[in-house]
């Protein structure tokens, strides 16, 4: 964890998400601050509906916001071109997703080096790298195996060996968890802390999930497109908002 001095990795200022207009228009987020910092695991917890979802897609730059500004690692994401946030994803973000999102004709290896295979790297070189990834992982018996082989757990592990072969320094995490029972979740979150958690790299997960809420660093707590709360474990800060004020 991190001192009270460190940079955040990613910084949010007043940042606002609207689809549609007019009688359709939906406020998705209402003016969000959250500092993100190397080294830590944050989740983004809250009600279905509350803007986690779409403040994790803004984060990443799948999303332009509306308004406000987007910083990770001191890059303005809020006016670069289309291109240059997908290469800007391509080099420096990871995801991990619900529902693993595997190439089902792919193996476990051949899936965990598919980032690395779009960067330019050679097949021998890119499979290399995802066995030894999927080694620490636990899973040297079933790199071979395709995705219909592996349990839901194992799955995971695989969608997280591909998320961090290209060494991010932003690692998302869109629901991780809930596909599985509770204790192939704990066993996932413990992975993540002890592989995908460094120095260098951010961890942001959205979540319903309350059974992994022990393993973040960080706990920003949403409500109707607003950050209700951020309570900070390791004592940099605790900071409660009124949520009177926040509906006023």
């Amino acid at each position: 964890m991190n001192g009270n001095n460190a940079t955040p990795l990613v910084t949010c200022r007043d940042v606002v998400k609207t689809y549609g207009s007019g009688n359709a228009e939906v406020h998705a987020l209402r003016g969000v601050d959250l500092d993100v910092y190397p080294g830590e695991l944050t989740m983004l917890v809250g009600p279905s509906g509350c803007g986690k979802t779409t403040l994790l897609s803004v984060v990443a730059g799948i999303l332009r916001p509306t308004a406000g500004s987007v910083s990770v690692l001191r890059t303005d994401l809020t006016h670069l071109s289309s291109w240059r946030r997908t290469a800007f994803r391509r080099d420096h973000v990871g995801f991990v997703f619900q529902q693993f999102n595997l190439l089902p004709a792919l193996t476990a290896a051949e899936n965990a080096a598919v980032p690395l295979v779009i960067q330019g790297r050679s097949r021998r070189t890119a499979l290399a790298r995802s066995k030894e990834l999927l080694d620490q992982m636990g899973m040297a018996d079933r790199v071979s195996s395709l995705p219909g082989k592996l349990s839901g757990g194992q799955q995971q592990r695989v969608a997280i060996a591909r998320a961090l072969i290209h060494h991010p320094h932003l690692l998302v995490c869109d629901e991780p968890t809930s596909a599985l029972d509770a204790k192939t979740g704990h066993t996932i979150l413990e992975l993540l802390r002890s592989i995908a958690v460094e120095g260098d790299r951010a961890v942001m997960i959205v979540t319903h999930d309350s059974r992994i809420f022990e393993f973040a660093d960080t706990l920003a707590r949403m409500d109707d497109g607003h950050i209700v709360s951020v309570e900070r474990k390791n004592g940099r800060d605790k900071h409660e908002i009124d949520n009177q004020a926040i509906a006023s």
